[in-house]
């Protein structure tokens, strides 16, 4: 079991910037891929970011340049560095973990196996 705890939401004006962490507790945290995912209202889960345990990452085009994962295996923590944010952006934030992902799976919530609580980002114009 791995227990995921995100971090770091608010509100921020367009353009602004916000850091949001994902803590991870339980299991190997490092043989994990972690992905962050964003669920605005009215909307499903969007897939944003995924990393994997190698080091790897895949991000949805329209995050390219803007944001940035990143992980520290020694503090169990995945971050989301989120630059030139848009009112676009606004949804709720959501860490997961998935034992098993691949390039064809990576954007499907069902293939995560652990998520967090969630993490609202609000962006105004």
């Amino acid at each position: 079991q791995v227990k995921l705890v995100e971090s770091g939401g608010g509100l921020v004006q367009a353009g602004g910037s916000l850091r949001l962490s994902c803590v991870a507790s339980g299991r190997t945290f490092s043989s994990y891929a972690m992905g962050w995912f964003r669920q605005a209202p009215g909307k499903e889960r969007e897939f944003v970011v995924v990393m994997w345990s190698g080091g790897s990452t895949y991000y949805t085009d329209s995050v390219k340049g803007r944001f940035t994962i990143s992980r520290d295996n020694a503090k169990d923590t995945v971050y989301l560095q989120m630059n030139s944010l848009k009112p676009d952006d606004t949804a709720v934030y959501y860490c997961a973990a998935a034992g098993r992902i691949t390039i064809l799976t990576m954007t499907r919530p069902g293939k995560y196996d652990y998520w967090g609580q969630g993490t609202q980002v609000t962006v105004s114009s």
